[in-house]
């Protein structure tokens, strides 16, 4: 009797990692972009709350002038979303304010750039410095 070897052929761990290369491939940038999309909801939650904060210091103040975004004590709000993903931005007059939340990091690459919300609620999207974005506002603030 023939003492056969057991294992696999190099032909056959060749075919598995061509394979594995070509699933990783393709669900790799699928799930990038899920994590930006479900990222999005940081900006979101952080212009909501901000935008809050703000109605609450203008009911008390009667301005938005001299409300600020930060990390100080009198700071109406921080200047990161709550999970770190957009930076805050806050341009205001003694009426008006619009936030806008920009994207950093990893979420960056997002197509929907910059969330803005103003004083009347109005929900919009704006491209980064030298971008343009694919997808609508009302595509943008969809909760997927």
């Amino acid at each position: 009797m023939r003492n056969k070897s057991r294992g696999f052929t190099l032909m056959e761990v060749m075919t598995v990692v061509v394979i594995v290369g070509i699933l990783a491939a393709i669900a790799l940038p699928t799930y990038s972009e899920y994590t930006r999309r479900a990222h999005r909801t940081d900006a979101m939650r952080g212009l909501m709350e901000a935008a809050s904060a703000m109605e609450r210091y203008f009911s008390q103040n009667q301005t938005y002038a001299t409300a600020s975004l930060g990390s100080a004590t009198t700071d109406v709000y921080p200047a990161a979303s709550p999970d770190g993903y957009y930076t805050l931005s806050l341009v205001k007059t003694a009426t008006t304010y619009t936030l806008t939340a920009t994207a950093t990091g990893s979420q960056a690459g997002d197509e929907c750039g910059n969330f803005t919300l103003n004083h009347l609620s109005v929900k919009g999207v704006s491209p980064p410095s030298g971008a343009t974005i694919s997808l609508s506002a009302r595509e943008c603030w969809k909760m997927n």
